[in-house]
């Protein structure tokens, strides 16, 4: 199973009304919940842990987990709030205003985290849930005590404004990157935290994907580095790209054998590129339509 944890949220998307008046319809998001929807779409076993409220936002985002095969057992109830964060769309490109003070998703603890099961072969972490407490000492925890118990990636999906203790993140982001097998970056990313690739490299992680936007990713080991352009389509919305790509390399690594800590210790980056590839092409369908909408296996 590959365990997708950090944040779940109702992303507040804008609409016209039938009068044509302006206005948000709720619709279920978050980064890391946006790459289990993909993963459990592209027929892979998968499951969710984050802090999910019984309110009915919370039902909501229980309810697109089961229809998309992803197993929600491990998530830590509470009658919390559910975060909400409000897009806004500029020639396709997505800002977001966020509300998520004493959320459920927010307040998990290291002491709320259930035991992992055996079968975990990857854990996948991420997203604004790494900006904030307490959640964010609990998915650092979650990372490092597993981190010699099977594949870890981690892409830091920064978003500045979001960030209220620049220090105390930028140190978060060390301590976890170092743990991670897998690291998936943006260049806008790479360029905030102020590292180059091989510095990251020098870190601990055994594969750095960067990603450029419509450019592509290039994929960067100890042996070298190979490069995939991004599928061409005609872009709707860009909400959900880069979680889709994350759930479609880790597909295609556990398709063709690779999501495994040796394997990927010295690993030749060509060896990278069917998963790349399908990281990519999964990440064009999503952007071709509205909203974070991973495609399911059989579209691709």
């Amino acid at each position: 199973m590959i365990l997708c944890a950090g944040e779940a949220l109702i992303d507040m998307l804008p609409r016209d009304t039938t009068g044509g008046e302006p206005a948000f319809a709720p619709y279920a998001g978050g980064a890391v919940f946006n790459t289990a929807i993909a993963l459990g779409r592209l027929g892979q076993a998968t499951g969710f842990l984050s802090g999910l409220s019984t309110d009915l936002f919370g039902t909501l985002l229980t309810d697109a987990l089961a229809a998309s095969d992803v197993d929600a057992g491990l998530a830590i109830r509470s009658d919390r709030p559910t975060t909400l964060a409000f897009v806004t769309l500029t020639d396709g490109h997505a800002t977001y205003a966020f509300y998520d003070e004493n959320t459920a998703g927010r307040m998990i603890t290291p002491e709320d985290l259930p035991p992992l099961p055996d079968s975990l072969s990857a854990l996948f972490v991420g997203g604004i849930s790494l900006a904030v407490e307490p959640c964010a000492t609990a998915y650092e925890a979650l990372l490092i005590r597993n981190a010699r118990a099977c594949v870890t990636m981690i892409d830091p999906n920064i978003r500045p404004g979001f960030i209220r203790d620049e220090a105390a993140f930028r140190a978060r982001m060390d301590r976890m990157l170092a743990a991670a097998d897998i690291v998936k970056i943006s260049d806008e990313d790479l360029d905030w935290l102020g590292f180059d690739v091989t510095t990251l490299l020098g870190m601990g992680p055994k594969v750095v994907c960067v990603t450029e936007g419509a450019k592509g990713v290039t994929a960067h080991t100890s042996k070298g580095q190979v490069q995939v352009s991004a599928t061409r389509v005609t872009v709707v919305d860009t909400v959900g790209a880069g979680d889709t790509f994350n759930a479609g390399f880790l597909a295609g690594l556990a398709d063709d054998g690779l999501l495994d800590k040796t394997i990927l210790d010295g690993i030749d980056p060509m060896a990278l590129v069917p998963a790349l590839d399908l990281g990519a092409r999964a990440a064009a369908v999503t952007v071709s339509r509205a909203g974070a909408n991973p495609p399911w296996k059989h579209e691709l």
